[in-house]
């Protein structure tokens, strides 16, 4: 059972989250070339159509350098046969947030340039010391790097005992025995090698496409604990997470049933995903058949892209959001509370808004401030040359979906802005946090071989907000892992979120009021309470 968090006299009086009459409209612009993000990612397409090429694209949001402004690093592909970025154009980048909504790529002097084909990024404070660190993920070449505090990272993935025997496509950090010390989990894909030839598509028309993922043997998944001396040891096998073989995209965590640990969602491409159940932190139980998390209710696999696991309907249950491409809808499951979880794609209005399109990267954000969370979606197919086999499309613009506040959404990307609704391009990963601290969640994303976008939310205020900003010092330094509630509304604070991407910063709320009270369960098991000292702020709460 779902062991709530518990509440005093003013958190049950407190109005923040609840039902918005008129929920505002969800506006954005973009600005990413007048920011000064201008990052184009190079996936080298090639006549062969290696399938690593339209798989990159992870993106990850954090504060490198402690300022108090969320800097923006991508990942970077390189050549599909050398895998070694041979360009200066292939280079993973670091792009420092100046303020004013400016940016300054500092890749060069932080040291980020990276090495191989990557494809995603997982941030958080590994060690403790204060500074978050970096894990890049991809094709036979992973790097952790630690953020020595001065601007600038080492490469520790050897000392760290990391390895690089698979292509993995993400990852995330989380605590999984309440230790203090964040482990990595790295999601692994399928078997591929550039001496792979296999011609796939229709000969005759020389039509040449990506093949299906069918084709490739799948992979188990990887669990490294934090030994909290600057290394790490595989215990994939003694937690049980190797026994299951999937084709990994992405990761996401929450506290599905309230025990006090941390579970695993892990989406596979045409296979069923993988639910990984916390047992006391000690091993892994995989139950996403048995929980209803792992298919749809027709029972068919379905293309799992990214993922994210949030509560979306303030019942204080984490509910799972995931997308996938056209004709096969963007699952959404809710959180039963009894252990299981229930297909609401169809009542809650997603399966006919997505039936159309495909995407890549879900987060979960309250663009709106009205004190539930929306939906965006980063919107491409996997095929450059659908149009040609199928009535769908390659390039597609972003979606944005409105959370009704009464278990339904609602898709206004039409009226988010033209720029917006018409900008079609392969879009991949995708981050969100507030870049220039006006209380809005913005969103950053990228597109095969196109530039990256900065869509800056320019929706009209119309309720108050808070960020709680966390600093453990019984538990990890990030709070990840804590739950955080205000009023109806909670929050998990983690920075896996989407396709292969990492958001790590304040946990936000919107729709909150004067009276509202924080409420904090540090993973340390301590709970805290304490007043909103100023609406429309950033708030740090420090673990007692």
């Amino acid at each position: 059972m779902i062991r709530p968090l518990a509440l005093g006299a003013a958190l049950l009086l407190a109005t923040a989250g609840g039902p918005s009459q008129t929920p505002a409209s969800i506006q954005f612009e973009e600005i990413a070339g007048s920011a000064g993000l201008r990052f184009t990612l190079q996936n080298h397409p090639t006549p062969e159509k290696h399938i690593i090429e339209t798989m990159a694209g992870g993106v990850a949001v954090f504060d490198y350098d402690g300022d108090g402004r969320p800097d923006v690093f991508f990942t970077n592909g390189a050549s599909a046969l050398s895998l070694s970025k041979q360009l200066p154009a292939d280079s993973n980048r670091l792009f420092r947030n100046d303020g004013n909504l400016h940016f300054t790529d500092v890749t060069a002097k932080a040291g980020l340039a990276g090495a191989g084909y990557s494809m995603g990024a997982a941030v958080a404070d590994f060690d403790n010391d204060g500074h978050a660190d970096l894990f890049v993920a991809g094709v036979y070449r992973n790097i952790l790097y630690r953020n020595r505090g001065d601007g600038t990272f080492e490469d520790v993935t050897a000392r760290a005992g990391i390895r690089s025997d698979q292509w993995a496509v993400a990852a995330g950090w989380f605590d999984f025995d309440n230790d203090g010390r964040l482990d990595l989990f790295v999601v692994n894909y399928m078997k591929w090698t550039p001496g792979f030839t296999l011609y796939c598509g229709d000969y005759s028309r020389n039509l040449r496409l990506y093949c299906h993922p069918d084709v490739f043997e799948g992979l188990s998944n990887t669990l490294y604990r934090n030994r909290g001396d600057g290394t790490f040891e595989d215990v994939s096998a003694r937690t049980g997470i190797d026994k299951h073989i999937g084709r990994g995209m992405s990761v996401a965590f929450n506290d599905y049933d309230g025990d006090g640990f941390l579970d695993v969602i892990v989406t596979n491409d045409k296979l069923p995903n993988f639910l990984f159940h916390n047992i006391q932190g000690k091993r892994f139980e995989e139950v996403g058949l048995a929980a209803g998390a792992a298919l749809l209710d027709n029972g068919q696999p379905i293309s799992n892209m990214g993922v994210d696991f949030r509560d979306y309907d303030n019942d204080g249950r984490p509910d799972i959001s995931i997308v996938a491409l056209a004709n096969e809808t963007f699952p959404l499951f809710h959180n039963e509370g009894d252990g299981t979880f229930r297909d609401v794609t169809y009542t809650s209005g997603l399966a006919r808004a997505s039936a159309r399109h495909s995407g890549y990267c879900p987060a979960f954000a309250d663009f709106n401030n009205d004190g539930y969370k929306d939906l965006f979606v980063s919107g491409g197919h996997v095929n450059d040359l659908i149009a040609e086999t199928e009535p769908s499309r390659y390039k597609e613009p972003n979606m944005v979906f409105l959370n009704t506040s009464e278990g339904r959404f609602r898709d206004v990307s039409n009226t988010a802005g033209r720029a917006f609704s018409t900008t079609a391009r392969a879009h991949r990963g995708c981050a969100v946090a507030d870049f220039d601290g006006d209380g809005r969640m913005d969103v950053v994303v990228t597109a095969l071989s196109e530039p990256t976008e900065l869509w800056r939310n320019t929706t009209p205020a119309r309720a108050g907000w808070v960020d709680v900003l966390l600093r453990g010092t019984k538990s990890n330094r990030d709070g990840i892992g804590s739950q955080v509630r205000i009023g109806r509304q909670v929050q998990l604070q983690t920075s896996a979120i989407g396709y292969a991407s990492s958001s790590l910063g304040p946990v936000h709320f919107g729709g909150v009021g004067r009276d509202s009270e924080i409420e904090v369960r540090w993973p340390s098991g301590k709970l805290q309470r304490l007043p909103i000292s100023k609406l429309n702020s950033v708030q740090v709460v420090t673990e007692p």
